[in-house]
């Protein structure tokens, strides 16, 4: 737990009494702090992408997809399957 915490920005050592369990310390951080952080993982992300993965997600909206084709009826069921006397 000690890992995360750090890693998240929390203590390290154990919670501070006058905090409810659950909460998260305060944060000092301004706008300016949040959209530099925010920029950071914007480089991040197209870092990670391939140009192809980007224009898929840009254009996905786009997409052809073909007409459903025949019914609900599945392959291999007959009609008077289930009706046996």
């Amino acid at each position: 737990m000690g890992f995360l915490r750090r890693l998240l920005g929390g203590e390290a050592g154990p919670q501070s009494s006058d905090q409810p369990v659950g909460t998260s310390p305060a944060s000092d951080w301004t706008d300016e702090d949040e959209r530099a952080h925010e920029l950071e993982l914007a480089r991040f992300e197209q870092d990670r992408t391939t140009d192809l993965m980007r224009r898929q997600q840009r254009y996905s909206d786009r997409a052809w997809t073909p007409p459903p084709q025949g019914g609900s009826k599945r392959a291999g069921e007959d009609d008077g399957a289930g009706e046996q006397e």
